[in-house]
């Protein structure tokens, strides 16, 4: 994660055909798209970026001075908390505050106008408004089915939490809400989600002793202001019959559901990078009460990791010059969102975060379906655009210079719309030149007469097709399309289409579409289909060894055919938790599975002897496991642990599950990795990295054995600060690897991942083969060099982890020279390395070395010393058919490294503050290019 200013970009985007599809039934019936309606709001373009920041209580006093290399239209400052040495980033900072003047009516809104209430009710629609079936796709009979977790008994508990009677599940009928569409619900629902002295908005930076799941039965809540969500907050509808949360005609606030309230004028309460752990699922967001020339919003997500957003449905005024938006994120460093759809509005989705995952998103009738006003890099898989005018604008009103980096999209639709995407990139023209980047793969056209616009001109770049499937013509299929540059290993500046990659048969459905899965929520069973941990004996306090207790449930779970549930709570246990094939887990308020003692090792050399705190299989084991919404962690000292191992393996028709499964080292009460043992010291030299602070081997190991795991939304982090320290300090804390991919046959899918602050690698694949990859995250730890990344742990060269080796790299990482006489930048963790490996297609990518130090100078485009010297890199001669789309660095001097020699430099990949190529592939298609 990024700790800073308010920055982060991320952003991924997606309609589709998964999970919840609409019945045919319920789409709306064809209209031509408008074409008269203005497609963005007017603002101010003052040019300033913001330096020299000083802190004055909550308050932040900015000086402008004249732009100089990095853009935007600077606004204000958004973190209200002085978090010690920051790691600032300007360019983000403005990125945001410009969207903050733009969006100004919305942030500001408090209800509608005289004059927008009798606009309102004089407009016609811009297109026929389509009746929403609340079930989003479940079958008729299970409307109003009671859902499992609503009938559970509620045992969880927040264990370090001091206050006895802390409750973590909330209905909020028990606090008052009453559901009927008529009472005002709005104060009970606050209420619930706000009991227990928890953290709010502007007085607490962060927690994880105050969890909470506040939980909407089947009805209608009427809201008259935003719901003001809270750090490490599920809000959770019955999957079975969606709760409505609907505005009334005169609602104040922005969104229905604010994420991060602005407390002060332009300063929002949390720092949206530093925004953890919540989700909001199963949900209509119904906005049609609220005049259409209202800047209202549906939900406010300023976001950072460990977050989502699933399964719901927006529902926006349709009428001529609505100006509504469904999702509105200006700010962060996510972030992962699916199986959300979109009724009409102004736009659908406003997204600006540093990057993001975006999966399975459905766009009916909106003016624009996707405005992107900012990124480093986004994904977007399963988009499903409908009826609209413009599908995607990355062009945030022309801007200039561009403030929309790069984006990768795959496995799309666009249908009977005007306009499929929006850009700005000229080749050599662009500022900055590779700004804008775009990487199309697999997506069908149909009815769509311009597939991209130059939105400074409006001149069509790339055709479309006015052929429509049901007249049995044909659409067209964008099966490769690029603009930027190209690495084919050779670079090239290019915009056109190309030959898309071929595709790995055993990571594809049927379709030709990359392979997907939401996760379960296990709603066509009833309550006792689950076996609580709490009720077969295990404590969850974290003090008592619940071992024995969690094997036992475990065990008699698979036997019986049962659901494993963790109630919420810290479960200590000192040794292996073994989950066999057949098994299905799921968390609750990210339950935490807490290793620690003697039993996980005590020698950080003992490679022979490394342990997993949770194993999934014993090698040779087949079968699938379904796991999600929990955390994995240690106390104290674990140093030959690994912290999850799979061995497991699966069909690759029907794959194992991982989602919304966190490893969290360090950084919070219980860890005994918190400010008081482990303060970060960039003033003192570190030859040896103290015993107190190191945590674990590996932070997960898919292994040779193990094959057909599905990985979404999965963070594998070593803290950099302390989530529980009121000023959030900084934190060196030392865990030895972070993820390790060595199945010899795959395949394996991550979508959503990030590995961050490990030592020796954050991402190593070793002998293995297809693999997917979507919108992966890195950063290296902000300590190195001090100590440099051959500290603690030592390189382990030999299988099965064959390790980097940094100290003297030979000519592979410090230009043949040894760490320190070549300079810093060389004792700093690889983001991505492959070995041996074939068949990986990455689909967006964001490696970052954002610190030398905790010194962040040396991470702005082109710095005469950057942060670290290379993002990835590979064994050219050995590894075959590595396909990255998207790939973004900051803070590196080499983005991809390969047999001695540097393939592409960030120098000469200046993008909006990352370098970012749009493609790299490692061969030519039978020797043609590209």
């Amino acid at each position: 994660m990024l700790l800073a200013t308010d920055p982060s970009l991320a952003m991924t985007l997606h309609l589709r055909k998964s999970g919840y599809s609409l019945p045919s039934t319920s789409l709306p019936a064809f209209h031509a798209p408008c074409f008269n309606i203005p497609l963005s709001i007017t603002y101010s373009s003052c040019s300033f970026t913001l330096h020299d920041i000083q802190l004055s209580a909550f308050t932040l006093i900015l000086h402008p001075r004249s732009l100089t290399n990095m853009r935007l239209l600077a606004y204000s400052f958004l973190i209200p908390f002085a978090l010690g040495e920051q790691l600032v980033i300007d360019a983000v900072d403005s990125a945001v505050a410009q969207q903050v003047a733009k969006f100004k009516a919305y942030i500001d809104y408090h209800g509608p106008t005289e004059a927008e209430t009798a606009a309102s009710s004089s407009n016609a629609t811009h297109a026929a408004s389509p009746k929403v079936k609340v079930n989003h796709g479940l079958p008729k009979e299970k409307i109003g089915t009671p859902f499992w977790y609503e009938a559970i008994t509620h045992q969880g508990r927040a264990a370090f939490n001091t206050n006895a009677s802390y409750n973590v599940f909330r209905n909020v009928m028990t606090y008052g809400a009453v559901g009927d569409g008529v009472t005002d619900d709005t104060a009970a629902i606050q209420k619930a989600i706000s009991d227990g002295n928890r953290c709010a908005p502007g007085s607490c930076a962060s927690s994880t002793i105050y969890p909470a799941v506040v939980y909407f039965p089947a009805g209608t809540y009427l809201i008259s202001s935003s719901l003001i969500d809270y750090y490490n907050t599920q809000l959770y509808g019955n999957p079975n019959s969606l709760p409505t949360l609907k505005a009334t005609r005169s609602f104040t606030g922005l969104g229905l559901i604010d994420g991060n309230k602005y407390i002060s004028g332009n300063t929002m309460g949390f720092q949206s990078s530093n925004i953890f752990y919540r989700q909001v699922r199963n949900f209509v967001i119904d906005m049609t009460s609220i005049p259409a020339s209202s800047p209202a919003t549906g939900i406010h997500w300023p976001t950072g990791q460990a977050t989502s957003l699933q399964n719901i449905v927006f529902n926006m005024s349709m009428n001529t010059g609505t100006k509504h938006q469904g999702l509105f994120i200006e700010a962060g460093s996510g972030g992962f969102m699916n199986d959300l759809v979109f009724y009409g509005g102004l736009y659908g989705a406003v997204l600006g975060n540093q990057q993001f995952t975006v999966r399975n998103l459905t766009f009916y009738n909106a003016m624009t379906a996707i405005n992107q006003i900012w990124n480093w890099g986004f994904t977007y898989k399963s988009l499903n655009v409908i009826n609209c005018s413009l599908g995607l604008d990355m062009t945030n009103g022309e801007a200039n210079p561009e403030t929309v980096n790069s984006i990768t999209m795959l496995d799309s639709f666009f249908t009977n719309t005007s306009v499929a995407i929006k850009t700005n990139h000229q080749q050599f023209l662009t500022q900055p030149l590779v700004a804008n980047s775009l990487a199309i793969e697999n997506t069908l056209l149909t009815n769509v007469p311009v597939a991209i616009q130059l939105g400074t001109t409006g001149a069509t770049v790339l055709a479309g097709t006015t052929s429509t499937a049901y007249l049995g013509l044909p659409s067209k299929n964008l099966t490769g399309y690029g603009a930027g540059n190209l690495y084919n290993p050779y670079f090239l500046s290019y915009t056109n289409p190309f030959r898309a990659y071929p595709r790995q048969p055993s990571l594809i459905t049927a379709s030709g579409s990359y392979y997907e899965r939401s996760k379960p929520q296990y709603n066509n069973l009833t309550s006792t289909s689950f076996s609580s941990v709490r009720t077969g004996g295990a404590a969850g306090d974290g003090v008592t060894d619940d071992s024995a207790a969690i094997q036992n449930v475990i065990n008699a779970a698979v036997t019986s055919g049962n659901v494993v549930f963790f109630d919420s709570g810290t479960y200590k246990v000192t040794k292996t938790i073994f989950i066999p094939a057949g098994s299905r887990i799921v968390g609750e308020s990210y339950s935490v599975i807490l290793g620690t003692g003697t039993g996980f090792g005590t020698s950080i050399s003992s490679y022979a002897q490394t342990i997993p705190i949770v194993q999934v299989g014993n090698p040779g084991d087949t079968g699938i496991v379904e796991w999600s919404d929990m955390i994995v962690s240690t106390q104290g000292s674990t140093q030959s642990g690994i912290i999850i191992q799979w061995n497991l393996a699966s069909p690759a028709a029907t794959p194992s599950g991982m989602w919304d499964v966190h490893t969290r080292l360090g950084g919070f009460i219980g860890s005994n990795f918190q400010k008081a043992q482990c303060i970060a010291t960039p003033s003192t030299t570190i030859t040896a990295a103290p015993p107190s602070c190191i945590t674990a081997f590996l932070a997960m190991w898919i292994t040779t054995s193990a094959s057909g795991l599905y990985m979404e939304n999965v963070w594998l982090w070593t803290a950099d600060h302390d989530l529980d320290d009121p000023s959030l300090a900084q934190i060196s804390v030392f865990t030895g690897r972070g993820l390790l991919i060595s199945s010899t046959t795959g395949p394996i899918w991550l979508s959503a991942l990030a590995s961050e602050h490990h030592q020796r690698y954050q991402i190593q694949l070793l002998n293995t083969i297809n693999i997917y990859m979507g919108m992966i995250k890195t950063e290296s730890p902000y300590y190195q060099p001090n100590p440099y990344a051959g500290n603690p742990y030592g390189a382990n060269n030999t299988l099965p982890f064959f390790d980097p080796f940094y100290n003297n790299a030979g000519g592979a990482y410090c230009n043949n020279g040894t760490i320190g006489t070549i300079g810093a930048e060389c004792g700093i963790s690889l983001g991505l390395r492959i070995l041996n490996s074939s068949h990986v297609s990455i689909f967006g990518a964001g490696l970052y070395a954002l610190s030398n130090n905790y010194s962040s100078t040396c991470n702005k485009p082109n710095a005469a010393v950057p942060c670290a010297n290379m993002a990835a890199s590979y064994d050219a001669s050995v590894s075959q058919h590595i396909l990255i789309y998207g790939f973004n660095t900051v803070g590196f001097y080499r983005m991809i490294f390969g047999d001695l020699n540097t393939i592409s430099t960030a120098s000469n990949n200046t993008g909006v503050y990352p370098s970012v190529t749009f493609y790299y592939r490692a061969y030519n298609l039978d020797g043609q290019f590209p």
